[in-house]
């Protein structure tokens, strides 16, 4: 199974019982697409980085779950339709022992060589 944490702001105005409701949605729809839920911590009210939608704070919530592959892109549509979540992001994390090796980075074809003068015979006395 992959392992995934999952990231998201509510708007400061979302009432606690609210926010533990769209908590609650969430980890049942993890464990509805075959995921499990390892560990939730609400972060807490926090101030933004940038106003989104003219707000400065909002409530951060991080799921840490384990997954087939198919869950993060679910989670993520139905966390778009939610008009109380901000802003959302779900990262698959690899362990140390993990096997998947990263990608080459392809590298730009070579320049072509500098050809050589050929070597000119010696001279026949």
């Amino acid at each position: 199974m992959n392992k995934y944490e999952l990231v998201y702001i509510i708007t400061p105005e979302a009432e606690e019982e609210a926010r533990k409701a769209l908590n609650t949605r969430i980890q049942d729809l993890i464990v509805k697409l075959g995921g499990e839920v390892t560990k939730v911590e609400d972060w807490g009210k926090r101030r933004l980085a940038y106003a989104i939608n003219y707000k400065t704070e909002g409530w951060y919530v991080l799921v840490n779950f384990n997954g087939e592959g198919k869950e993060p892109r679910e989670i993520e549509r139905n966390l778009g339709n939610i008009d109380s979540v901000i802003r959302y992001q779900i990262i698959h994390v690899l362990d140390k022992r993990s096997n998947v090796k990263p990608r080459p980075v392809r590298a730009a074809a070579p320049a072509e060589a500098p050809q050589e003068a050929p070597a000119e015979a010696p001279a026949a006395e």
